[in-house]
């Protein structure tokens, strides 16, 4: 039996319209708070807020975003996400202080918390259900492959194209993101399911605002989620103290390179599988990259660790995310995305803070040392969480396989 397509027209143009969306994030992410302090002379404590306030404003309204989707439709919200979202690009021209700044970081945050809502909830859509982990997984390489290009052309753009250069390139990255967002086509059943939502009397309930059957490994997710905003935010400054800051840009170039040779296999064999099968190995190389990363000092070993990094942790956060997803109804995806990336961003936010001040006492050496024996005792989080309940399912599949 031939496989179901996957690289369709709808998938493509999710997938590159996803792509420029983090894309723009991540190059302002590095970018403005160097603006925010050689520009606009702003301390180091009130730039930090720059990803403060943003995130904050994307985790707020991801609730809201899954019941508008639901009541209105996906394609729609979707659109008019990108256009707050290009719209907030836009703005950064106008600031003449931090505190504008901030501003437009809260707006710009609501776009982006709609935006990424609506794209993992329309990309479960497109994805054939015989074919959903692999298909999350190559979605997820659009986040990743944005995390390594976007830091990079940020840093070039703000250190020697100029500012005005930098929001340029950020707007036209926004309205690429529109512009192939605009091209996507929903099954048509969406059309029904939005019909009869609207047709329903509410009231409120927090099963509106957040899916139930995500939380769980949306929780999961979260927790290890604090673990790796320790590389987020610190492992350049962790190899700068060792003397590596010339092989320090390459750490998430490996990191991406690994996950991308893995992912074909990781997400076939979650199909094939299950999840257990991929999870409980790659939460070993996540907290075994971890544990070199602590101790090396050399750039070899740097590099290792990233690679184990990007296997492990890179095949994590899609699998997460796929689990959320199929574990809700189909009409409820878009408030089962919602939870699940409100409560991973939160975990984000909460780890960049945690990590920061864990560090400055006892250093960066320990504190990823310290990280990998958390990230290894994630084992038996995840199995009480979820892992148990689907240990059953994957040996009644391997019966009938064998059988």
């Amino acid at each position: 039996m031939s496989k179901e397509a996957l690289w369709t027209k709808g998938f493509i143009s999710i997938w590159i319209s996803n792509f420029f969306l983090f894309l723009t994030f991540y190059y302002l992410l590095v970018s403005l708070p160097i603006y925010a302090i050689n520009h606009l002379h702003g301390h180091q404590a009130s730039a930090g807020l720059i990803v403060t306030i943003f995130l904050i404003s994307a985790i707020v309204i991801r609730p809201f975003a899954g019941n508008f989707m639901q009541k209105i439709g996906k394609k729609p919200i979707f659109i008019v996400a990108l256009v707050l979202f290009l719209m907030g690009t836009l703005l950064y021209f106008l600031p003449q202080s931090v505190g504008g700044l901030l501003l437009v970081r809260a707006f710009h945050g609501i776009g982006f918390g709609i935006a990424t809502t609506a794209t993992g909830t329309i990309v479960a859509d497109l994805i054939p259900n015989s074919r959903r982990g692999e298909g999350m997984g190559y979605y997820s390489m659009s986040m990743n492959l944005a995390m390594v290009i976007g830091p990079f052309l940020g840093l070039m753009a703000i250190n020697s194209w100029g500012v005005q250069l930098l929001f340029i390139i950020a707007s036209i990255c926004a309205l690429l993101s529109l512009g192939t967002g605009l091209a996507i086509k929903l099954p048509k059943q969406e059309n029904r399911q939005v019909h009869a939502h609207a047709k329903q009397k509410h009231t409120f309930k927090w099963s509106n605002i957040f899916e139930p059957s995500a939380l769980s490994i949306s929780f999961v997710a979260a927790l290890f989620g604090i673990a790796y905003s320790s590389i987020l935010s610190f492992v350049s400054v962790y190899a700068n103290s060792k003397g590596l800051a010339s092989v320090s840009g390459y750490f998430f170039v490996v990191y991406a390179v690994l996950m991308l040779m893995a992912r074909p296999f990781t997400g076939r064999w979650f199909d094939r599988y299950g999840a257990n099968v991929i999870i409980y190995p790659c939460i070993v190389l996540f907290a075994v990259g971890m544990f070199i990363l602590s101790g090396m000092h050399t750039a070899g070993l740097f590099l290792v660790s990233a690679g184990l990094i990007g296997i492990g942790y890179g095949t994590l956060f899609p699998s997460f995310q796929t689990i959320a997803i199929q574990s809700a109804e189909p009409q409820r995806r878009g408030l089962a995305t919602a939870t699940f990336l409100s409560l991973f961003d939160s975990g984000i936010g909460i780890g960049s803070f945690l990590v920061g001040f864990i560090g400055d006492k006892i250093g960066f050496s320990s504190l990823y040392f310290y990280t990998s024996i958390y990230v290894l005792l994630g084992l038996a989080v995840y199995y009480f969480m979820y892992g148990k309940k689907v240990k059953r399912n994957v040996g009644k599949l391997a019966e009938k396989r064998v059988g």
